[in-house]
């Protein structure tokens, strides 16, 4: 039996769509590897703290940014990142790096060595690859067989969100988010934004598995037709 055609999934959207939840399944469904390049962003910000770069200086943040050997393990069914040697995939879910991965990740010489890493991964996928984050289908695969926005309201996405942090106020969850949504959409490098041939779909009144049979329906219709 021939093994299916490799096929390159880009999933981007905003935070609490259910992109990571959605790119994982997908992945670990069709038998793909998985790379969440957030967590990436998140592991040059926490090296950036843990290393007294000033975040509010880019000129800083730019003379650092090939410093750190970022490692991401690309298996659905558990995902790992390490910064120089280090597991940090605890780390970099803190508030304090959530806080700053917007402004590090503003950073042009930041993203072009993050954009370099993730496109690496990407080719050396033998059986193809979901590809999660903001700007994927726009700067770093432009050329990804499918390309999905994930969308959902404001209310949906901080519900879910607040959910994943425990104990955390919807309300003020629902502003962090559109905070780093205006942080994220208005950078000058690579801002989150949608490609003009991704397919669009609207998680809010969806469940994640009805959002992963989308999508796995979407990938299947693609690589049959290659």
């Amino acid at each position: 039996m021939e093994s299916p055609t490799p096929v390159i999934v880009a999933i981007d959207g905003p935070s609490g769509t259910g992109k990571s939840s959605t790119s994982k399944a997908v992945a670990a469904q069709l038998g793909l590897s998985y790379l969440d390049t957030g967590a990436q962003y998140r592991a040059i910000t926490w090296w950036m703290v843990s290393n007294g770069i000033d975040i509010d200086d880019p000129a800083e943040i730019a003379a650092a940014a090939g410093k750190p050997e970022i490692v991401s393990g690309t298996d659905p069914q558990g995902p790992t990142i390490t910064v120089d040697g280090v597991d940090v995939a605890g780390p970099i879910r803190t508030q304090e790096v959530t806080s700053k991965v917007s402004a590090v990740s503003a950073v042009s010489e930041v993203r072009a060595r993050i954009t370099e890493l993730q496109r690496s991964i990407a080719a050396s996928a033998e059986r193809g690859i979901v590809v999660e984050g903001r700007d994927i289908g726009t700067t770093v695969l432009p050329d990804a067989d499918l390309k999905i926005f994930l969308t959902a309201s404001p209310e949906a996405r901080a519900a879910r969100r607040s959910g994943e942090l425990k104990g955390s106020d919807v309300h003020t969850t629902r502003e962090a988010l559109i905070k780093r949504d205006t942080a994220d959409s208005s950078r000058k490098t690579s801002p989150l934004a949608k490609a003009g041939d991704a397919v669009e779909v609207d998680t809010t009144e969806l469940t994640l598995a009805q959002v992963i049979e989308c999508v796995v329906t979407l990938v299947e219709e693609k690589r049959a037709g290659k």
